[in-house]
């Protein structure tokens, strides 16, 4: 006789999401340039790129990509020395990023800015956060079009020099409310939730 108790089983627990806390570093800046943000590992890539667009103040108005060991994701590309697959077609848990220790986002191939993105640690998510979120950062982002590494660190220089011809002409290209010294985490956190609830 079957028992009624017979192949129901115990019920199947879904694993718990996981939130990966990442170090974003915009490589060759001086001072430092970055910021740590905690994602959830459902993200898709292509929202990642949103979220760094947002953090270091970026337009998106050129092409990115991320570099995964030889692997290409972001604006779909196909040639005979480059293939990009689209990062709207993979998530962040489709990386196994828990067993990567870093990988990189290139925006504006033509400036070449480089994003160095540690993984520094993974946690379940916490009840009542909103993610993705900015946690912590330095200095502002190069502002978009200025020209790659050597123009901004150029541009720092001529802004410390507000008297000059060229630090008039860059405070004015920069605006007036832009500090190089100032990350604004609660600009960059209302700006992410629009984004999340847009997204």
């Amino acid at each position: 006789m079957i028992s009624l108790h017979e192949g129901k089983g115990s019920p199947v627990r879904k694993p718990v999401e996981r939130v990966f806390t990442l170090r974003c570093t915009v490589v060759g800046c001086q001072p430092r340039i970055w910021r740590r943000v905690a994602v959830r590992e459902s993200m898709w890539l292509s929202h990642l790129h949103d979220t760094l667009q947002v953090a270091f103040d970026w337009f998106d108005y050129q092409t990115h990509a991320f570099a995964l060991d030889d692997l290409r994701f972001g604006n779909p590309l196909k040639r005979e020395e480059m293939t990009i697959e689209d990062d709207r077609d993979i998530t962040l848990a489709d990386l196994d990023l828990g067993a990567r220790e870093h990988f990189t986002y290139g925006y504006h191939f033509g400036e070449g800015w480089q994003v160095d993105v540690r993984i520094e640690k993974t946690a379940p998510i916490a009840k009542g956060t909103v993610y993705p979120v900015c946690l912590a950062g330095e200095h502002a982002g190069p502002p978009e079009d200025c020209g790659g590494l050597e123009a901004f660190h150029d541009m720092l220089a001529c802004l410390k020099e507000p008297t000059t011809e060229l630090g008039r002409e860059w405070r004015e290209w920069v605006g007036p409310d832009y500090d190089p010294d100032v990350c604004d985490l609660e600009k960059i956190n209302k700006a992410l939730k629009k984004l999340t609830k847009r997204g």
